[in-house]
């Protein structure tokens, strides 16, 4: 929740800035001028400041909240502990007798082997440990290991940092907080801190790291270029077929009723199944090859572009096809001349949207035995924790599905240039 706040704080405080520098330095212009802007869709327009103040902000939270070398340390949270710290329990003995020792611990990252920590066992029947343990991790502490009376002999410890404590307590020490076992065993955790552990999220350089190191090498017998390579040929495949029969789909329901009563419970029955829920069918029906993942993307695409073209003939103004009509045009004519173009814009918005369902379904229809793909690489490896990998594979598909969206937006406005022109 930390990190989320802080968004919040650094989004609230960069558009009362911006905004402050735009008004000093705002430029008189057409949308500028209007006095009426709440609701009018035309007077909104992407800040290109706020853009690049929330890319900018995500990655200096992400290298904030792991530690990253490419911030200066003063930006970092607060890390784990790490070093050498102690902690004193004191034991009661049978007969009511209490002896204090202390444990010595060093706290050491996961990559990392240090000399194993020493101590002197001290006098008393209750005798010092010394013990090595990982960041971020627990530890339970047999102290009464090396007592002289131990837990078979009635020995309990009844007190940590001289704080009472009894099985089921917690006691919070200098570095950490002891917590006492129902057997009556210390279980130390040092202090987490506020970043994030490198298992969980890795820095940024550790995901660019593995990349280059994929890109050179490989991953699971097959280059980086060739698991993007298939992933991107799965949901182009899967989405020209879903366009190919969608797109006359959702023409013959926005233009005949016999069709629209006929196909609309398909449609709309199928529409909220997400795909994730039809893998067992696919399976069934098409076996675990590649046809299996192409239909499965072929299913998540048809029923937008459905509703999509059903939508765009819809929205036609009906005072465009009685013009076209007392001009002396024929069906065929107003087909070509005035349905299709004006559904052109819903069609495109419903191809930009498949598009995204389709990669984000990928993931899962590469689940079906897929030996290569985007998807069966970030499977393969959350399977062994490799963290880095699985980001590594989301980013590049955020990259190349951004990258899609945007060579469609460019060919809405080169093939479709009468959009919102009335």
């Amino acid at each position: 929740m930390i990190p989320f706040f802080v968004y919040i704080a650094i989004f609230v405080g960069a558009f009362y800035t911006v905004r402050f520098i735009a008004q000093k330095t705002a430029v008189q212009d057409y949308t500028s001028l209007k006095t009426v802007t709440f609701g009018d869709e035309s007077a909104v327009q992407s800040n290109r400041a706020a853009s690049i103040v929330s890319i900018v902000t995500i990655f200096v939270l992400w290298g904030a909240f792991t530690g990253s070398s490419l911030m200066p340390s003063f930006m970092h949270a607060p890390g784990p502990f790490i070093g050498d710290t102690t902690f004193t329990y004191t034991a009661q003995a049978p007969d009511g007798t209490k002896d204090d020792a202390t444990v010595h611990v060093r706290v050491h990252p996961a990559d990392e082997k240090p000399d194993a920590i020493e101590a002197a066992l001290g006098d008393g029947f209750a005798k010092d440990d010394a013990l090595n343990m990982i960041a971020w991790r627990s530890k339970l502490i047999p102290v009464d290991k090396n007592d002289e009376i131990t837990k078979k002999d009635g020995a309990k410890i009844v007190a940590i940092d001289g704080q009472p404590i009894a099985p089921g307590d917690s006691v919070s020490v200098g570095d950490g907080k002891v917590t006492l076992s129902d057997k009556g065993t210390p279980n130390f955790v040092p202090n987490k801190g506020w970043q994030m552990e490198p298992i969980w999220l890795p820095s940024p350089e550790a995901v660019v790291k593995r990349t280059i190191e994929i890109a050179n090498q490989g991953y699971q017998g097959s280059t980086l270029w060739e698991h993007l390579g298939y992933s991107l040929m799965r949901v182009i495949v899967g989405f020209f077929f879903g366009a190919l029969v969608g797109i006359p789909l959702g023409y013959a329901m926005g233009l005949s009723d016999w069709a629209r009563g006929w196909f609309d419970p398909i449609v709309e029955f199928m529409r909220p199944v997400p795909p994730l829920a039809l893998i067992p069918l696919v399976i069934i029906w098409a076996g675990i090859g590649e046809s299996g993942k192409i239909i499965l993307l072929f299913l998540a695409a048809l029923w937008i572009m459905a509703i999509a073209s059903r939508s765009g003939v819809s929205g036609v103004k009906i005072s465009k096809v009685h013009a076209a009509y007392s001009l002396g045009a024929n069906k065929r004519q107003i087909m070509r001349y005035v349905i299709v173009p004006n559904s052109l814009p819903e069609i495109f918005t419903g191809a930009r949207v498949a598009m995204g369902v389709c990669w984000g379904t990928v993931v899962a229809a590469e689940l079906v035995a897929a030996e290569k793909g985007a998807g069966k690489m970030i499977v393969t490896a959350s399977k062994f924790q490799n963290t880095d990998i699985v980001i590594m594979g989301i980013i590049l598909i955020g990259i190349i599905g951004f990258s899609i969206d945007m060579l469609m937006r460019w060919a809405e406005k080169f093939l479709v240039p009468w959009k919102g022109k009335g």
